[in-house]
């Protein structure tokens, strides 16, 4: 069988899944989640062992640091995966719920429903936890899913895989409910997202390039999440304490992460006190500053920031600053260089938190808080299929009720139309 034929034949058992999926009611589905947690749990060390292969591979090709990070699991993430199913089996159930009501002068009764949006594929790129999120997120919302995880991360995506189908077999999934694309030829991502008929939805996981070849090649709808060119805006009103932390939580705890920090603002009337210091801290902690004139100004170990600075994800421990002269200007630069993640202000004036929020148009906007929160677990999603830059369908963590559409049932009495 070619992989074209191979590709459609699993679209065709993902629709038979997802139709035995749409019977199956919550109960039947939380039980399955649990025993898909407890399978997991149960093969730790095995799942530890396939990874420990995808590292040895992965460090001989020279990935980076940040990818390698990614790509590690611990006992400490894998209990996390873990944690994430059953929390996901803890949420209510979004499928059927009633989103609204009304009737019409003629009698009719309109109910908006919200329903399962079908087979999701998922596409995506050295975190093999995105294997358990996604199929833990997909069940409970009664959609079928086809994973396909990147080369860097077979070993441990099959053996996550294997886990949760032999778990949740033994309380009923339905066969192909969850399907692994075990084949590492890079065609396969692109008969995929071309599955017209077999699959609803493709979310692409993963760098700009996949996820620009993806979209490129899709007859399907595609969600994206090109970049995560965060910004943190210490305001003239500002707790700078506060603001230190949150500037080193944001550009250092994670750095490898969609969600980290890429460009610090600081209003010029705060710079000359609160640079320095961030300076020396940061610079402590390994991480290489770039600055515009202002900045190196009051920081001269800074490196020159350039343009292209502005608009780059690093994923590292660097972090580009620029003095603003007002709020008004950071807002300005967020929305020019900005990717409409995570964008965050430290500031104690409410009329400046109002106006940041207001003219900010990003999936999440913060006020004294670092953009680290950006993430379905933090936001009581339970876990996260990802986090969309789009605006349609869905914007920022897609938890349950963003990985479902919705129908209209119309009840009548014999009405019909005049």
């Amino acid at each position: 069988m070619s992989l074209h034929e191979d590709m459609l034949a699993m679209g065709d058992r993902a629709l038979a899944a997802a139709r035995a999926l749409a019977d199956l009611h919550s109960r039947r589905k939380n039980n399955i989640l649990h025993a898909m947690a407890d399978e997991l749990e149960k093969r730790r060390e095995q799942i530890k062992g396939e990874n420990r292969k995808d590292m040895d591979e992965a460090e001989s090709a020279g990935l980076s640091p940040a990818l390698l990070d990614r790509l590690l699991l611990t006992d400490g993430r894998i209990e996390a995966m873990v944690r994430g199913i059953r929390a996901v089996a803890d949420l209510r159930d979004p499928i059927g719920a009633r989103i609204s009501r009304w009737i019409r002068p003629n009698g009719l009764e309109i109910v908006k429903r919200r329903v399962p949006i079908g087979v999701i594929a998922i596409i995506y790129e050295s975190r093999p936890n995105v294997t358990a999120d996604t199929s833990a997120l997909c069940l409970k919302t009664s959609n079928a899913v086809i994973l396909r995880g990147g080369t860097e991360a077979i070993h441990s995506n099959v053996a996550i895989a294997e886990a949760l189908l032999d778990g949740g077999r033994r309380r009923g999934m339905p066969e192909d409910a969850l399907q692994v694309v075990r084949t590492t030829d890079r065609e396969a991502v692109r008969e995929i997202a071309r599955m017209e008929g077999r699959v609803d939805l493709v979310i692409p996981r993963g760098g700009e390039e996949l996820i620009r070849a993806v979209s490129e090649a899709a007859l399907v709808p595609v969600i994206k999440h090109y970049k995560g060119i965060c910004h943190v805006y210490v305001d003239q009103s500002a707790d700078l304490e506060m603001a230190l932390r949150i500037a080193e939580n944001a550009k250092c705890q994670r750095p490898g992460v969609c969600n980290a920090m890429e460009t610090l603002l600081v209003h010029a009337g705060v710079a000359r006190e609160f640079l320095p210091r961030l300076a020396a801290r940061l610079t402590a902690l390994g991480v290489e500053l770039r600055g515009n004139p202002a900045a190196r100004a009051l920081a001269p170990d800074m490196k020159e920031a350039t343009e292209e600075d502005w608009s780059t994800e690093y994923l590292d421990l660097i972090l580009s600053v620029r003095v603003v002269p007002n709020l008004a200007a950071a807002v300005e630069h967020i929305a020019r260089y900005g990717s409409r993640h995570s964008d965050a202000i430290v500031a104690e004036d409410e009329a400046a938190q109002a106006e940041f929020t207001h003219k900010v148009d990003s999936a999440a906007v913060y006020v004294n808080a670092s953009t680290r929160f950006t993430d379905g677990g933090e936001f009581g999603m339970g876990a996260e299929i990802g986090i969309s830059t789009d605006k349609l369908h869905a914007r920022g963590p897609m938890g349950l009720e963003e990985l479902t559409t919705y129908k209209y049932v119309i009840y009548g009495k014999g009405q019909i139309r005049e």
